[in-house]
């Protein structure tokens, strides 16, 4: 009986649905994060009787088909990359994104990846680097005795060395773009990684057109709306039970059958 397995195929779909539900209210509060959206296409069709056909020999053509759809299956996974809630942190070297753009990040075997990330700090040689020690790209390194550091709208970083009065230039943050943001690979501990689904990083000045602001002083938050995500997780957990009901009745109807075969 096809009922059963196109609806388990439907059950399999909304424990996926479910998985990358609790994935963004288990993320709620990370700095950074992109909900996710789980997208879903209809598997193949069994035809029973093709449309366009004639119904006999130079006989009247069909106007309808026979199509018998055999289920569903998880297309993507996509990643929405909306601006999160800014949180004011205090720290001057947090830093915000506001708009488009990634941070660029050189990981331990040298390659670049790419975070929405800002919460930065400075390792034992004073370079800008994450939580995780990966130094900022471009490098940008704070001396010991530097006060009083600003970071303007335009990525520029300033501080006051010493005993000097007037502030010195440290640096110019970047920030970098993406045809297809959601083509970007996520690694977790906040970074994505370029693929050729989303195309070759476009390098930029914050504040340039298509490019967004930086905040000091802020983090941006997740994305997650709590409200949206519990009515996706009952929206799932419905329709999860509506395919196990299909299960149901295909099995009371195969067993009627079969007692009327006995």
């Amino acid at each position: 009986m096809r009922a059963l397995a196109i609806a388990a195929t439907g059950m399999d779909a909304q424990q996926t649905n479910l998985e990358v539900i609790a994935n963004n209210i288990a993320n709620i509060n990370t700095t950074g994060y992109k909900r996710a959206r789980a997208e879903f296409t209809d598997l193949i069709y069994q035809m029973e009787r093709a449309a366009g056909a004639p119904n006999q020999a130079n006989q009247s053509i069909v106007p309808e088909g026979v199509n018998i759809g055999l289920g569903v299956k998880l297309a993507a996974v996509r990643n929405l990359h909306t601006q999160g809630d800014l949180t004011n942190t205090g720290n001057p070297l947090d830093v915000a994104i506001m708009g488009r753009g990634f941070f660029q990040i050189q990981a331990a075997d040298g390659t670049t990846l790419y975070t929405r990330d800002g919460a930065f700090n400075k390792n034992e040689n004073g370079e800008l680097v994450t939580l995780d020690g990966n130094r900022v790209i471009p490098n940008i390194t704070i001396p010991a005795d530097a006060t009083e550091i600003t970071i303007n709208k335009s990525g520029q970083i300033f501080a006051k060395i010493g005993n000097e009065t007037e502030l010195t230039e440290l640096g110019q943050l970047q920030l970098v773009n993406f045809v297809n943001e959601a083509g970007l690979r996520e690694l977790g501990d906040n970074l994505f990684q370029e693929t050729e689904a989303s195309g070759a990083a476009i390098v930029g000045v914050p504040g340039d057109p298509a490019y967004g602001t930086l905040q000091q002083g802020y983090l941006e938050g997740s994305n997650v709306d709590p409200v949206k995500e519990i009515t996706e997780l009952i929206s799932a957990q419905r329709a999860y039970e509506m395919n196990s009901k299909v299960i149901t009745t295909a099995d009371e109807m195969a067993a009627t059958v079969s007692k009327n075969m006995r």
